[in-house]
């Protein structure tokens, strides 16, 4: 017969086996685009939010369709995202919970200083694309499908371009380049051929080889740029782990998470705006 104290025995030499898995769990996955990750806002708020929490964030660094992607197939508990039009379908569809506001800032025109396409200094989004595709200046895409893509392509369509068509009919002329990947290589990519691209602010502010680039454009209302948070839906997939996830939501969207938000700074400038509570955003 087994004794009582065996037992009991094993059922703390149990419990203490499972002690550090549980703590290993708890952890994660949030999907989110690249200028969240390449701008350092992670390395900023990641440890803060741990620190509150004792939760371990493990980031998946895409483009935001292919991070709402990454959420439709249930591989994260979060995404975390800059295409406002692509996450609310995300939610109708019923893949997400809710979305939630979190932040903004605002894309930019970058082009090489000698500025061969003659716009420097505009304030017109729509007039510099014309101008640029009329001057056959150098444009890089990132052709990835992120929420900078989305844009981009809708920046091109307001000024009576369609990038898409062109392409289709084989008459877009070589300056339109597709890299197909992230916004830094973008950026590195435009420095190195001394062309234009479309970049959110707070990558362009922590990006290092600037080499001959500058800000071309800048301050159009129609160059704004919201980020929204969204808990993957657990009746879809029942692994997402709803109540951490949820905590990294509520944390970011609450006073603290948004003040460590505005508190990220690089060289005395604030790269992304809180402003979770802000209507309609």
């Amino acid at each position: 017969m087994i004794s009582r104290r065996f037992i009991l025995l094993a059922g703390i030499a149990a419990s203490l086996t499972a002690a550090p898995a549980a703590a290993q769990e708890k952890s994660i996955v949030v999907a989110s685009t690249t200028s969240t990750q390449d701008s350092g806002l992670f390395g900023h708020i990641l440890p803060l939010f741990k620190a509150k929490t004792g939760i371990d964030v493990k980031v998946v660094s895409q483009g935001t369709g292919q991070a709402l992607e990454t959420g439709r197939r249930g591989d994260a508990d979060v995404v975390f995202v800059h295409a406002k039009s692509l996450e609310e379908k995300f939610v109708a569809e019923g893949f997400g919970v809710k979305r939630y506001p979190v932040m903004y800032n605002d894309f930019i025109l970058i082009g090489p200083n000698s500025d061969p396409a003659g716009i420097k200094g505009s304030r017109d989004i729509v007039a510099a694309l014309k101008t640029i595709k009329a001057k056959i200046a150098p444009f890089i895409s990132r052709g990835d499908k992120s929420g900078t893509h989305a844009a981009e392509l809708a920046l091109w369509r307001l000024a009576a371009i369609d990038i898409a068509k062109e392409k289709s009919d084989k008459i877009l002329g070589p300056w339109y380049r597709e890299i197909g990947q992230g916004m830094g290589a973008a950026l590195n990519t435009a420095s190195a051929s001394n062309g234009y691209v479309l970049a959110d602010r707070g990558t362009w502010l922590s990006f290092k080889n600037r080499g001959e680039l500058e800000i071309a454009v800048e301050g159009d209302q129609r160059l704004f740029n919201q980020y929204g948070v969204i808990l993957v839906n657990p009746a879809k997939h029942p692994n997402v782990k709803q109540e951490l996830g949820q905590a990294f939501i509520d944390w970011i969207i609450s006073p603290e998470g948004q003040k460590a938000i505005a508190d990220y700074k690089i060289n005395g400038q604030q790269l992304f705006f809180p402003n979770a509570t802000a209507p309609g955003a």
